[in-house]
């Protein structure tokens, strides 16, 4: 259930992210910014939507869909995705879709943490968060 995932995550670990950024063709300059950030996620549940807030020094961004279906999103590097969140087991999974391409965000947790694994075009990045 979407529940053991809302609370206030810190990333403590990032690996693989520049690579995966640069997959998705962002510019050298926001992937240095990307590189460095360690911003807060906050994953909570609003009536029967899901709400994903990630917060840092330089950006602030936030999602909201219904499980099963798809929503507009403006990602924090300003790509216009169509999106959806769904549960696969005890996976929290989010994909992106827009121009043919797709990438997915699957969370668990592990350990008391929150894994997050981003996919894109076989280029894989892990980010590792801890509850704030």
């Amino acid at each position: 259930m979407v529940e053991a995932f809302c609370a206030t995550w810190t990333l403590v670990e990032s690996r693989n992210f520049d690579d995966y950024m640069k997959a998705l063709g962002i510019p050298f300059a926001t992937r240095q910014v990307g590189n460095v950030t360690k911003p807060a996620t906050i994953i909570s549940m609003d009536g029967d939507r899901v709400v994903v807030k990630t917060q840092s020094r330089f950006r602030a961004t936030e999602v909201s869909g219904k499980l099963g279906e798809e929503f507009d999103e403006t990602t924090s590097d300003d790509r216009k995705v169509k999106s959806t969140f769904t549960m696969e087991g005890d996976k929290l999974v989010h994909t992106q879709k827009w121009d043919g391409k797709e990438t997915i965000l699957i969370r668990e947790i592990r350990n008391g943490k929150m894994v997050m694994t981003l996919t894109f075009q076989g280029v894989k990045a892990i980010h590792t968060y801890e509850k704030a």
